[in-house]
């Protein structure tokens, strides 16, 4: 597994980053202990750390495939507006995770110098978190170009997390050049960044090598985080990028998975998923409809369907 060293002054990880998403009871693809025995297998093969968020209520699982394994860091993320609440959080994924000390704590789903502005109590009380030793990184998320370049110029931030794949899928503002530009704006600033739907929410997942050749090509871009929720995922992701020879099998049983968002017939059309929707790709025609091309598969819909419509299948 290759190893980079995550902007000026980050550490040394793996290039690939678990995305643990594909694993959480926010997709449910698979069950818990079947999702904590992949996060084992990925690691067992040279992953070195993990992302994971509040919301994806998974901190038992990780910290079940996490045990008796210190050197593997984990990275999440939070929602917190106010210092209480990112108290909360922190504590949160301490105790959740079973880690004294969080290797890295973002703010989640940044949009805009306003966004951060809104969630400054969060992230000052973030910072001084990281003064004690709590904390040993801090970032943001971001599905847009202006999060990227706001959060460039926040002070101590140290990585970021930005949508990217070769077809801009998912970036709610501007163009893929414009994403590239802010990344590479970013990076010059010694920034570590780490992407994110670099296989576009599954819609480029038939041409694996060139969505991950692209992000390799990227000025700035260290690290991806891949979703995966099988050993077939796992062997395959890895041996592609390893440049090894995939067998016909192996890329059969990856590749004839198809994914796609499902809303459950009993809808009532309260529309919360489309508000939430950082995509715009649900809509309401009496009960939710999805635009299939730009949904991204992120699963943030189903966490505020008060009747468990919406799922990753």
């Amino acid at each position: 597994m290759r190893e980079v060293k995550l902007g000026f002054s980050g550490p040394m990880v793996s290039e690939v980053c678990f995305g643990s998403l594909a694993i959480s009871p926010l997709q449910g693809r698979v069950t818990a202990a079947e999702g904590t025995e992949i996060l084992r297998y990925a690691l067992e093969q040279g992953i070195s750390w993990i992302d994971t968020a509040e919301i994806y209520d998974n901190y038992d699982q990780i910290a079940r495939a996490l045990a008796g394994k210190p050197e593997i860091m984990v990275a999440t993320k939070s929602y917190a507006v106010t210092r209480s609440e990112m108290r909360i959080s922190l504590e949160k994924a301490r105790k959740g995770l079973n880690r004294e000390v969080l290797d890295f704590f973002l703010l989640h789903e940044q949009e805009s110098v306003l966004t951060l502005h809104g969630h400054q109590e969060a992230w000052d009380e973030l910072l001084e978190a990281k003064a004690r030793g709590l904390v040993r990184y801090v970032g943001i998320s971001t599905h847009a170009v202006a999060g990227v370049r706001a959060g460039a110029l926040q002070p101590g931030l140290d990585v970021i997390h930005p949508i990217l794949n070769y077809q801009g899928i998912g970036i709610i503002d501007g163009t893929l050049e414009d994403m590239l530009e802010a990344i590479s704006f970013a990076a010059d600033l010694g920034i570590g960044i780490y992407a994110m739907k670099v296989l576009g929410g599954g819609h480029l997942a038939r041409d694996p090598a060139r969505a991950f050749t692209f992000i390799r090509r990227v000025k700035g871009v260290q690290a991806m985080a891949l979703g995966m929720s099988s050993r077939n995922e796992v062997d395959y992701n890895l041996r592609l990028l390893a440049g090894e020879e995939i067998a016909p099998a192996l890329q059969v049983a990856v590749q004839a998975r198809e994914r796609r968002l499902y809303i459950a017939d009993w809808c009532q059309g309260c529309g919360r998923c489309v508000e939430v929707c950082p995509q715009g790709a649900l809509y309401l025609e009496e009960q939710a409809k999805v635009k299939a091309e730009a949904c991204v598969l992120c699963g943030y819909c189903g966490r505020v369907c008060p009747h468990f419509c919406l799922k990753i299948v």
